[in-house]
């Protein structure tokens, strides 16, 4: 890594909360100890935060305020705020903001605020971000780059007249997807052609109030398959690598639950084939900084279909960290300061598994629920790692 007395920023903003920004503050603090580099975590935060463990733990705390606002009849996330966390930006002297997941983290406007504000953004380029982040686009590249897709429309789908003609191509079921954003939002199985009026319809709707965008697409359904994906990284000398294979099957209301990495059912072959799958797409991007490319692997036709792109750090990324050795939020660091990847990415050793712990209300349809920790007391031990933005 290359954090010498040329690196060309000290002062890091983090538009994040709780263990995402714990996880850039312990970052921090290594390398600081390892390079003597002076390196500050600047935690933006709410109001509902200021006590919190990240706050207690950056360099410097800068409060955004109330969580929420009503602007113009829309109640607005402060890390969602363009002109306040911009005014913050210039009031905290930040010189790079890291995002990590969630909020701002995929969001090409906020990279392009970053860009006026003359503050590095870790992470990709807006234009990379925008081609990736719409998955009609980003299918086409990875058609063009040589990636298998599963059959689709080939296209947005305008109306439903037009959705019945391309059903009947691709044949039932199918799923119907919303181009924009991700969260399962925006998202429709259907198994027959009396059905598919409605969720078209549905799917649109929901897809303009999350998004502002009631694009979708049609693809034909994978049965059975499971969900692999693999970690990129990739420099601004175009150099991908695929440092990573991680199995993300089991989830719960379209959210990641539990990780594993190596993925167990593949064989050797089929790991450096998605491998070098995902390394090609990120290449024909030009994606630097890190990333995800997801697959669905279906077992029955031992075959890989692209499904999107993630632009950024995943919460699943710890299992690639300790069953490769790397640190990627240092690495997200080292190649925003202009850092190079040099030979070879390093080989995958060992296996991990990562538990998502989750809130839910079980006497309100398991609906997720905020509110105050008791009592935690997480598990210790060799080979555990915690990764928490509490204690």
């Amino acid at each position: 890594m290359s954090f010498g007395d040329d690196f060309p920023f000290r002062r890091i903003a983090i538009v994040n909360r709780g263990e995402p920004a714990m996880r850039l503050i312990r970052a921090v603090r290594e390398i600081n100890a390892e390079y003597g580099l002076g390196l500050k975590a600047l935690a933006f935060y709410t109001e509902p935060d200021r006590a919190a463990m990240f706050v207690r733990e950056a360099d410097e705390g800068y409060s955004l305020g109330p969580a929420t606002t009503t602007e113009e009849g829309e109640r607005k996330h402060a890390y969602l705020n363009y002109p306040l966390l911009e005014r913050m930006l210039r009031e905290s002297r930040a010189e790079a903001v890291w995002a990590g997941w969630g909020f701002v983290a995929e969001h090409a406007d906020f990279v392009e605020l970053c860009e006026r504000a003359g503050v590095t953004f870790i992470g990709p380029s807006a234009d990379v971000m925008r081609r990736l982040g719409d998955k009609i686009t980003s299918k086409q590249l990875a058609e063009s780059s040589g990636v298998p897709v599963a059959p689709w429309s080939g296209g947005p789908v305008e109306s439903a007249g037009a959705a019945h003609t391309v059903a009947e191509e691709l044949g039932y079921p199918l799923m119907i997807k919303a181009t924009a954003g991700g969260g399962g939002r925006g998202i429709r199985r259907v198994d027959g052609a009396d059905s598919l009026d409605e969720a078209f319809a549905s799917a649109q709707a929901e897809a303009f109030s999350a998004f502002g965008d009631r694009t979708v697409f049609l693809e034909r359904r994978v049965s059975g398959a499971r969900h692999i994906e693999v970690q990129i990284v990739g420099d601004a000398a175009g150099v991908v690598w695929p440092v990573g294979v991680r199995d993300c099957s089991i989830q719960r209301r379209n959210q990641k639950i539990i990780e594993e990495a190596p993925s167990p059912i593949l064989t050797a072959e089929q790991d450096t084939f998605v491998r070098e799958a995902a390394a090609r797409l990120g290449a024909s991007a030009g994606y630097v900084n890190a990333g995800t490319v997801e697959f669905l692997y279906s077992p029955e036709e031992a075959a890989f279909w692209f499904m999107e792109v993630n632009a950024r750090l995943q919460v699943e990324h710890p299992i690639t960290e300790v069953t490769t050795g790397l640190d990627l939020v240092k690495l997200q660091l080292d190649i925003a300061g202009g850092g190079r990847l040099l030979g070879d990415p390093p080989p995958t050793r060992g296996h991990a598994v990562e538990v998502r712990l989750n809130a839910e209300d079980p006497e309100n349809q398991h609906a997720p629920a905020p509110g105050a920790v008791e009592i935690f007391r997480p598990a210790g031990g060799p080979g555990i790692r915690v990764d928490t933005g509490i204690e």
